[in-house]
């Protein structure tokens, strides 16, 4: 192993306090949904990740507590226990102190994900309780928080003891506080598959992975000897491949890059890129130094083999990525990320490294592969003919006369023109329509009808798509325009309304009408899924009505099973077949009204997640899409 750099007490770096994070925590973790409370595993595994990147860990623990608390544990160097020159231990400088850690500088680690010296602090300052034990130099260290507030008194400034050890490492308890996310219990599907992908990304770590919450514990030991490799064949799993994957890595400019990709008959790509671990949902520089050096390295042999003629225009690069998964994994010594959860890379030399080692290697591969290289021509030449063909009709459509909602009908617009404030509900059937234009609040309200299910826009062709006359009214309504892939007609800044509201009957053909509209943003439109406009709306299944007291509304089976418990006297139940059977008054009460309805965002938490879901939107097979949408309704958010 490698001669390991000093991490002592003088390699903690402190810039400034920790008052701000609790008043304004979405600025550290993105939000105080799911999304934001699964993140505060994250940042501690980051950390924990980071230790092995160093070579000086391979095995971390995570735990979900039967009490609701998670459990990260790793069996790195320890957090450094020694005197800060702030006159205190540097571990509690580390934990109750804003950007304070070892990551400021290349001293202590190379490469880290965690580079802002935020991760434990907010995460610290986010939870009921932190407990933190420290194995280091023969000692076992203890420290303790309350809302970032420390509770263990320090003995001479340093952190009491409370044991003897021969390991090493940081074992971390937390509680998420109540007071500050909405839901405080950690979806084990996305935190399962945010440790399975780190798995993939360092593959000679192992995670093992315990859910102590139901009757029986959930244990799962990640480990991925295959690398990237195996996270491409594992995405790739259900389609139909051309050929093995294809793996390169090199360095440039003092940065690392791994490539593996592979492609399928499936007619969309998806690339995933990844920096220092971290997953970059809007990709960055790293993404487009690969792409655009691919595409050229594509047209270049095209040429030579005489597929291209001397007349005939490049392929573009969506033409050249038709098909193609690729994981891409750079390590940067000093990367910038646009904001604190590092979705999109910045640094332009990032870019630079990944088309120059992109370059050498691909071109030494493909010398020595051509037949391969003919399937992945073959792919580019077939995209491309059906983009050409489907630019016809989008020019129809933009070239036709501008389409007026007066003469529509459909549409019943709201009074404000401030989209930040606006909201359009798409909803299925004329009665629920009719009702929902009379209950909507009109200043901020819009409804749209659809009638009956949409067309399935995955494998129908883009002529088809905007033919149909409600997908056309929707991508007018919107105002953003649309996207396929093949150039770029969508403008997110265009948007009309800053919430889009499904709104259909609780029912699985409710949510295959669900599904079938997710699909169409997913394909046309992802921007509005990804930036948090798009949302499910929950109605009511049932309305108890007591002889004594108020009436109340249900939202499903197991609500109702609380209030048959709770409730002492007698009671009528009014069951909701649909959204048709209310009136406006109860249509506004359950699903309009902001102050009292039950809303689901939908979101896409990370890469594996949203392969999965790509697969369960867009895939074939509808029985598996109508139960993701049917499952994950029901895990609403209450949207006060």
């Amino acid at each position: 192993m490698a001669k390991q750099e000093t991490y002592d007490a003088s390699s903690i770096s402190v810039l400034e306090g920790l008052e701000a994070v609790r008043k304004r925590p979405g600025m550290y973790i993105g939000s105080v949904s799911r999304k934001g409370l699964n993140h505060l595993i994250y940042e501690i595994v980051d950390n924990s990740v980071d230790e092995h990147l160093a070579g000086v860990c391979d095995t971390i623990r995570v735990t979900l507590e039967a009490d609701g608390s998670c459990t990260v544990e790793d069996n790195g160097r320890g957090i450094p226990v020694g005197m800060h020159k702030k006159g205190v231990s540097a571990a509690r400088v580390v934990f109750s102190t804003l950007h304070a850690g070892g990551k400021f500088d290349n001293a202590a680690y190379k490469t880290s994900g965690g580079l802002h010296g935020v991760g434990s602090s907010v995460v610290n300052a986010l939870s009921t309780y932190m407990d933190v034990e420290i194995s280091r130099d023969g000692y076992v260290h203890h420290d303790r928080y309350e809302r970032g507030v420390p509770t263990v008194e320090l003995v001479n400034g340093l952190l009491p003891t409370i044991g003897k050890t021969k390991k090493t490492g940081t074992k971390i308890n937390f509680l998420p506080d109540p007071e500050i996310f909405e839901k405080t219990r950690f979806k084990e599907d996305e935190v399962k598959s945010r440790l399975h992908e780190t798995a993939y990304l360092n593959p000679a770590l192992t995670i093992i992975y315990e859910d102590r919450r139901g009757e029986e514990v959930e244990h799962i030991e990640y480990h991925e000897p295959d690398g990237i490799i195996g996270f491409v064949k594992e995405m790739n799993q259900n389609n139909e491949c051309l050929h093995d994957v294809i793996y390169y890595k090199g360095e440039s400019e003092g940065i690392s890059v791994e490539v593996a990709f592979q492609y399928t008959t499936e007619f969309h790509e998806n690339v995933l890129g990844f920096c220092n671990n971290i997953y970059n949902a809007e990709g960055g520089t790293h993404l487009t130094g690969f792409k655009t050096t691919f595409t050229q390295v594509i047209n270049s042999y095209a040429r030579e083999l005489g597929i291209l003629k001397e007349k005939d225009a490049n392929f573009t690069g969506t033409d050249v990525r038709n098909g193609m998964t690729a994981v891409i994994s750079v390590k940067h010594p000093d990367p910038r990320f646009e904001g604190q959860t590092k979705t999109k890379l910045d640094n332009q030399d990032a870019a630079r490294a990944t088309g120059k080692v992109t370059n050498d290697e691909i071109q030494m591969y493909f010398d020595r592969n051509l037949d391969t290289l003919k399937a992945i021509i073959g792919c580019a030449e077939k995209a491309a003919k059906i983009r050409k063909t489907e630019e016809k009709a989008k020019t129809n459509l933009l070239t036709k006369q501008k389409f007026s909602f007066d003469s529509n009908g459909k549409l019943a617009n709201c009074e404000s023109r401030d989209a930040s404030k606006c909201e359009i509900f798409i909803v299925e059937g004329d009665s629920a329509g009719g009702s929902a234009k009379t209950a909507r609040n009109r200043m901020f309200q819009a409804i749209l009808p659809i009638r009956g299910k949409i067309l399935n826009v995955e494998k129908a062709s883009i002529d088809k798509v905007l033919a149909n006359a409600e997908i056309k009214t929707m991508i007018y309504a919107f105002g953003c325009g649309f996207s396929e892939g093949y150039g770029n007609d969508f403008d997110i800044s265009k948007l009309r309304y800053d919430k889009i509201i499904i709104m259909a009957d609780a029912d699985v053909d409710g949510a295959h009408i669900s599904t079938l509209l997710l699909t169409l943003f997913y394909r046309f439109m992802p921007e509005l899924i990804y930036e948090g406009h798009v949302y499910i709306a929950m109605p009511p299944l049932y309305k108890a009505m007591p002889t004594k007291g108020e009436e109340e509304y249900l939202y499903d089976d197991a609500a109702l099973a609380r209030y048959r418990k709770t409730h002492k006297g007698s009671f009528t139940l009014q069951r909701y077949k649909g959204l048709g059977e209310m009136d406006a008054q109860q249509l506004w009460e359950t699903t309009l009204n902001p102050e009292t309805r039950m809303l689901k965002q939908v979101e896409i938490e990370d890469a594996r997640m949203a392969s999965d879901v790509t697969e369960m939107l867009m895939g074939t097979d509808v029985p598996p899409r109508r139960k993701f949408i049917y499952d994950n309704a029901k895990d609403a958010e209450l949207d006060i």
